[in-house]
């Protein structure tokens, strides 16, 4: 532990300026750094493949970690605030570098279960959605177009760090990489509220390797990824609801699936 109580010292600049969008060291563009809060998440990131460069925190959170392998900054509250740019309740943050994405094929290699995404763009909700994935059985998450950072702040937090244990990739070429999903033994089925879909609970699902499509949070799947899929799925509804939230809509599938 290393006690610092000037927030101009430049050994925190990792974790300067959260709160301001062109200068946070999160971003993809700029250091591209994976920020963790709180104990719990903090815990993960120290687990997890990505290099740990240091940690930030009042002493009673640090301690709370145990022994380390990086830098432990100890400071006050204050000074923390001064620091990320708000006041943290969780009083504990840690910076890591990113690690390399696995290539596609082997994601799939050990897989049964895998999500994929098209344009969820909302941080809240992609957090969510890896964190209902890693509580129900699901390998891997592929984000198609239109994807927010998994790897952004407030989707690490939301996701109470499990964005950090369930592998992910990108998918570059959509949506004919779903060929190569299904080339290696997965059904792929498209969540849609479409009149004409098949119940979810009637698809025969249960077990299957499933590649399950979630679209945008506004209009879901493109037409184009519906017509990619091998099936179309719906989530019976009460008269006068016509969707949910996707992160919801994913932790239902997720279940009925596994």
């Amino acid at each position: 532990m290393i006690e610092i109580d000037d927030p101009a010292d430049p050994r925190l600049d990792d974790f300067r300026d959260l709160s301001t969008a062109d200068r946070r060291p999160d971003r993809p563009g700029g250091r591209g750094l994976v920020i963790a809060e709180g104990v719990v998440v903090v815990e993960r990131l120290l687990a997890s493949p990505y290099p740990v460069r240091a940690l930030l925190g009042v002493r009673r959170r640090v301690e709370a970690l145990g022994d380390l392998d990086a830098p432990a900054y100890v400071t006050s509250a204050e000074v923390m605030a001064e620091v990320v740019g708000f006041h943290l309740n969780r009083g504990v943050l840690a910076a890591a570098d990113r690690a390399p994405r696995p290539a596609l094929a082997d994601l799939l290699a050990g897989a049964r279960r895998v999500a994929v995404l098209e344009g969820v763009g909302d941080h809240e909700n992609l957090g969510s959605i890896f964190r209902n994935a890693a509580a129900l059985g699901v390998d891997g998450v592929l984000l198609g177009p239109g994807c927010s950072d998994p790897l952004y702040r407030r989707s690490v937090r939301v996701s109470m760090g499990h964005v950090l244990r369930v592998p992910f990739t990108t998918l570059e070429d959509w949506p004919r990489d779903l060929d190569v999903v299904r080339d290696n033994g997965f059904t792929t089925v498209a969540m849609t509220p479409r009149a004409d879909a098949r119940n979810l609970a009637d698809a025969g699902l249960r077990g299957a390797k499933v590649a399950l499509l979630l679209g945008s949070e506004g209009p879901g799947l493109t037409d184009e990824a519906i017509a990619a899929a091998d099936v179309a799925v719906k989530i019976p509804m009460a008269a006068g609801v016509d969707s949910l939230n996707v992160a919801t809509a994913a932790a239902v599938a997720f279940y009925a699936i596994t």
